[in-house]
């Protein structure tokens, strides 16, 4: 696989998908402009007569370029999940490095579900934009430091003192600041050596580890001969959450049927999506996501890798006791103290709103299944 191709992708780590660091968090002035938009949000679909339910069309802004990321989403608009739950259509709209926030654009009405993160969402609340964080897509977030076994393999915190990180700048220096500090370390533990998305620098030894995404850059990493050695963010000590659906509190308060409507497709495309990597590699390369790698088309080998790789984000013991999408009150908690260690102070219930998925389950009990956990990834 040409080397350029997965460096290209990883740039939005530091720009949509923790865009509301990156980019800037939402303020007062564009909560003025949230308004709904009928073709991006929907009608709410009431019914008096009992007939069933038509939410019109709706826009979803997705985190990042058609890809692997959303397999769950592309199963349910290729499965008719979203007709069937009744939507005429959901339109996906891709996002980008550079790209307006997910946040932003759920603000402004042009979206009704912005997938994004509790990172990317906090700031924007902080400032007063009212959004809710209703499900989670990963309930691991996908960041980790990636050295390599021939040069200086770092398999546990205590490796990390004296070693050079390859950091990129912008949100990623907010992360890795975060995970320093939830591990009683500091900057003065390391060398923080700013760097781009390539791994070159990394091979080449300039650097001890390089700030990844656990279902990219390793498998990078392994396509060019090495053995990828991985320290992964979510199992030590900064838990949170990735891929996650924020809405309006306003469309919680009006649409909540649409919301019910919409989230229960999603589990039944993220249901498909988990169960079958090959097919969900072969819709985003070959289908929805066809040249959607900056003109070009995705790799069906790489994204199968990829999507066997997400699996271990998003299925827990805990998914196969409550659910796709759920978040128990310890992982809350747990996402709560990593936003502190990051510098957000929020309490749950500003940031957090699972009682729609709850009704969800309540009322289709036979969507809970239960899946085949992935084995953690060996970090030697």
């Amino acid at each position: 696989m040409p080397a350029p191709l997965i460096p290209a992708a990883f740039d939005r780590r530091s720009f949509l998908r923790i865009g509301g660091v990156a980019a800037g968090a939402v303020g007062t002035t564009a909560l003025l402009a949230a308004c709904s938009s009928a073709s991006a949000t929907g009608s709410s679909g009431s019914s008096s007569s009992g007939a069933a339910a038509n939410f019109g069309t709706i826009a979803v802004q997705l985190s990042w370029i058609k890809n692997i990321e959303f397999a769950g989403e592309f199963f349910a608009t290729e499965n008719g999940y979203y007709k069937k739950a009744g939507f005429d259509a959901v339109t996906l709209l891709a996002g980008g490095s550079g790209s307006t926030t997910a946040e932003e654009i759920v603000i402004s009405g042009k979206a009704l579900v912005g997938l994004s993160s509790p990172i990317g969402t906090v700031p924007s609340v902080l400032k007063g934009a009212p959004l809710k964080i209703i499900a989670t897509t990963y309930q691991k977030n996908p960041f980790c430091l990636m050295s390599l076994e021939d040069g200086t393999p770092i398999r546990t915190v205590a490796d990390l003192k004296g070693k050079k990180l390859g950091v990129q700048s912008g949100a990623n220096q907010t992360i890795i600041d975060g995970f320093l500090k939830a591990n009683g370390l500091s900057k003065s533990d390391v060398t923080i050596v700013t760097t781009g998305f390539d791994i070159a620098p990394l091979i080449s030894g300039k650097y001890d580890a390089h700030m990844s995404y656990i279902t990219n850059e390793p498998i990078l990493a392994a396509s060019e001969g090495k053995k990828p050695v991985i320290l992964g963010f979510a199992d030590n000590g900064l838990p949170f959450v990735a891929e996650t659906f924020t809405v309006l509190q306003d469309t919680i308060d009006t649409k909540r049927d649409l919301l019910k409507a919409y989230l229960k497709a999603e589990i039944q495309g993220w249901t498909d999506a988990v169960k079958d990597p090959a097919k969900s590699a072969d819709l985003a390369a070959n289908k929805y996501g066809k040249g959607a790698n900056f003109g070009k088309d995705l790799d069906v080998s790489e994204q199968t890798k990829e999507a066997t790789a997400q699996n271990g984000l998003v299925l827990t013991a805990d998914v196969n006791t409550n659910g796709l999408f759920t978040m128990t009150q310890d992982l809350i908690d747990q996402n709560i103290k990593s936003l502190a260690a990051m510098g957000y102070d929020i309490t749950a219930d500003k940031l957090f709103d699972l009682s729609i998925l709850e009704e969800v389950y309540k009322e289709n009990p036979d969507l809970k299944t239960t899946f085949t956990i992935p084995s953690a990834s060996a970090s030697s």
